[in-house]
């Protein structure tokens, strides 16, 4: 496992408002690398988008300023990963950080038997979560719950899995190692799958590597990792920031407001509809965020204005 040793690093200037794609190390909370965020950005007014375990590593959308107000157009966003799962053990949390509760002989289980076996979790299903997950009863973490000795018992939900790709099935003695690359809507869990495989092939199954490679049109290829912002920062670099203009085009489609539209914005009134349907992003000539926007009712009505005046 890695550890993160806690930065001193801070900026001479607050960063400008935008996302920032964190390449999450392993070891730390998604609440730990907001933490070093904000001593990296100079502020306190960071957050993220989609929580990533401990164990997990990969793509975690920091937003920083009033970039945070996009991170409630993050969460719903599809999502990819690459995982390894273990056949021929199954834990209390369904990943490798759990205690093992059953384990069984898999070097007999089939090639074919695993491919089919993921195949039928493929599409529109529903999906109990894992014990383990931030899921609430009674107001309360599941996971909470677990940890305290109660038994937790979640409904299912639904979800879509679009694809579930196997790159290797690899045989350790007595186990059997899957590795996949999964595509799928928010609110899925890649710890149920490896369980939901392993409970149909009746050998117990749990997760032992889980990197999210996307959210949305936000991939790895863009993320830094916080030792590469840290040294930016103190160096005095562009942190890689995207802009909220920017990052807003990622997350939806646009509309360029004229100079009268962005001075109507900024005080919350709506304005005239040009067909678009669905949330968009409204930008000013100079590419700025300056509201997102629905059309209903015969106006374009601001469902979060950015550009507020003075």
């Amino acid at each position: 496992m890695t550890t993160v040793p806690p930065s001193s690093a801070k900026s001479a200037r607050p960063v400008q408002p935008g996302l920032i794609v964190v390449d999450k190390p392993q070891g730390i909370t998604s609440h730990g690398v907001v933490s070093r965020m904000r001593r990296i950005c100079g502020t306190r007014k960071v957050g993220h988008g989609g929580t990533l375990d401990p164990m997990a590593t990969g793509v975690l959308i920091v937003a920083v300023g009033k970039a945070t107000k996009l991170l409630t157009y993050v969460s719903g966003l599809d999502k990819s990963y690459t995982a390894t799962i273990r056949l021929g053990q199954a834990t209390v949390t369904d990943d490798a950080e759990g205690d093992v509760t059953e384990s069984a002989d898999a070097s007999a289980v089939a090639d074919a038997a695993i491919r089919e076996g993921l195949a039928a979790m493929t599409g529109e299903i529903d999906q109990v979560p894992s014990a383990v997950s931030a899921v609430k009863i009674d107001g309360q973490r599941a996971y909470k719950l677990v940890r305290d000795g109660e038994k937790v018992e979640l409904k299912a939900r639904r979800v879509t899995i679009a694809s579930i790709a196997v790159e290797a099935i690899r045989r350790e003695g007595e186990f059997v190692d899957v590795d996949v690359d999964v595509s799928c809507s928010s609110g899925t869990y890649i710890r149920a799958i490896a369980r939901d495989l392993g409970t149909a092939l009746g050998v117990g199954g749990h997760l032992t590597a889980l990197r999210r490679t996307r959210i949305g049109g936000f991939g790895i290829d863009v993320a830094a990792t916080l030792e590469t912002l840290g040294e930016r920062s103190e160096a005095g670099a562009p942190l890689g920031a995207l802009a909220m203009g920017e990052a807003a085009a990622r997350l939806m489609p646009t509309r360029t407001a004229t100079e009268a539209e962005a001075k109507a914005l900024s005080y919350g009134k709506q304005l005239e509809p040009v067909g678009m349907e669905g949330r968009y992003a409204v930008l000013s000539e100079d590419g700025d965020l300056l509201a997102v926007m629905i059309e209903r009712d015969g106006k374009a009505k601001p469902e979060t204005v950015f550009a507020a005046a003075s």
